[in-house]
């Protein structure tokens, strides 16, 4: 599908409605809380009075600086570049949101400690009070930078058509956090945030092919069905940077679909292929895709049926022609 923009405003209402924005400005109201009137962001800082951005300027800042990349290097001898610029943007939010990440870490050390060695004093009253000031704060800074982050993550995808990940690690997306309490609540939910965050429930739906693959709808109608059947799925792919890999990534982005990422473990040499074939049946998959590439996805399949998976074997003889591309715009 050929779509035109005469101008930025054309781009910039194109993109609004792609990224539904009622429901990001919802997003983006519920991650700019204040848990506190004050704020500390160290362990040294004094306690302030900062308020958080302005959530509504904040997601027109992302979308603007997004849609102002990809606009102005449209149609030039530079819009190949324009996705790796982008790409680069999404990443900064996700850099500093992992800085964040670990600083709130080390908070959440140090008041487990104060909560675990209970003091009547007015002075570890007050240690305690700032420490868990400190993990709010950080948390609250964390959530902000995390939409941010996957705001523009949705935008890069819509764009370059591929879903934005990190070259290392993990993206969780944390939403809406509740304010603490006291200590010992604040840390055993902030445990359960982490254990449903990195440990998604759900059946699992294992998906695997080669790097060589044109036919992009046939995949994402097959992957379509299967939600619609299993709608709360979790896809578990053999996380290949290109083919059937990611398409199935792409298509899990736009669908809102949690991905499990079975990149191989160099350190195991020739091996490794094969080993992270059984990390992925140990999920215990309920169904799996694998489509026709290599030796690889041969053996996955037969450890598929030998399980007793319901399994779907898509042959690359099953391909419409390949169509030529065309750019949006």
């Amino acid at each position: 599908m050929t779509n035109t923009f005469p101008n930025f405003a054309d781009l910039a209402s194109f993109i609004a409605t792609e990224t539904r924005a009622d429901e990001r400005s919802s997003l983006y109201s519920g991650a700019f809380l204040e848990h506190d009137e004050r704020a500390k962001l160290s362990p040294v800082d004094q306690a302030e009075q900062l308020d958080m951005p302005d959530p509504d300027q904040a997601r027109a800042a992302v979308e603007m600086v997004m849609a102002t990349l990809f606009d102005v290097f449209r149609d030039t001898r530079l819009e190949p570049f324009a996705g790796d610029l982008a790409w680069g943007f999404v990443n900064s939010f996700h850099v500093v949101a992992k800085r964040i990440s670990d600083r709130e870490d080390d908070a959440a050390k140090e008041l487990g400690d104060l909560a675990r060695s209970f003091d009547p004093s007015e002075i570890y009253a007050t240690q305690i009070e700032e420490a868990q000031l400190l993990c709010q704060t950080l948390q609250g800074c964390r959530d902000a930078m995390e939409c941010m982050r996957d705001h523009a993550a949705e935008v890069y995808r819509i764009e370059a058509g591929r879903p934005y990940a990190p070259t290392r690690g993990s993206r969780v997306s944390h939403g809406v956090t509740a304010s603490m309490i006291d200590a010992r609540d604040f840390l055993a939910a902030r445990g359960r945030e982490r254990r449903e965050q990195f440990n998604p429930e759900g059946p699992v739906v294992a998906f695997s092919g080669g790097q060589q693959w044109e036919d992009h709808d046939m995949l994402w109608k097959g992957l379509d069905s299967i939600k619609a059947r299993v709608p709360e799925m979790v896809l578990a792919t053999t996380a290949q940077t290109k083919g059937c890999d990611a398409i199935a990534q792409a298509w899990a982005a736009a669908r809102g679909v949690k991905v499990i990422l079975f990149r191989l473990d160099r350190r195991l040499g020739a091996k490794a292929a094969f080993v992270r074939n059984d990390r992925l049946l140990a999920l215990k998959p309920v169904e799996a895709v694998v489509c026709e590439g290599s030796g690889i996805q041969m053996n996955l399949a037969q450890k598929l049926r030998q399980a007793g998976v319901p399994l779907h074997i898509v042959k690359l003889t099953q391909q419409r022609p390949a169509e030529r591309s065309v750019r949006r715009a």
